[in-house]
């Protein structure tokens, strides 16, 4: 299940992903009000996104937040990972967190493994394959 921390994050990015490109910067305070995320969590998920490289953040009385790529080159499946870590339901198929199952004598013919290899491929498929400008896009049809 997709933790708060997530929501609150593609919630974030979704709302700045709205932002005319080249725009000023967004204050952390507007960003909060409207993407409904409160101050506190949004300080130090902006912060994660940040460091891995999807936002710009700039200081003083004209500062805050704006995307560091074009929408259509940030991935849910990126941002997800950068707050969660890896999509994999079990370590044993993670392809960047891999450990083996230590109950699991057989990996090779393990149908739980193979099963959620699937669901991790899958799941990878739709997220790796949706932007934050056809999520933006999606939103704007739904209204």
């Amino acid at each position: 299940m997709l933790t708060q921390r997530s929501r609150y994050a593609l919630r974030a990015m979704m709302f700045l992903a709205e932002a005319p490109p080249g725009g000023p910067p967004i204050p952390m305070n507007r960003i909060a009000a409207e993407a409904n995320v409160p101050r506190k969590f949004l300080e130090l998920i902006l912060a994660d996104l940040r460091e891995a490289g999807f936002l710009h953040s700039h200081r003083g009385k004209m500062g805050g937040y704006c995307l560091s790529r074009p929408t259509h080159l940030i991935s849910l499946g990126e941002i997800i990972r950068v707050i969660e870590g890896p999509l994999a339901l079990v370590p044993c198929v993670s392809r960047t967190a891999y450990r083996s199952c230590k109950d699991c004598k057989d990996e090779a013919s393990c149908a739980i493994r193979h099963a959620m290899m699937r669901v991790r491929d899958e799941t990878a498929r739709i997220l790796d394959g949706t932007s934050l400008a056809d999520s933006v896009a999606e939103q704007l049809v739904a209204a």
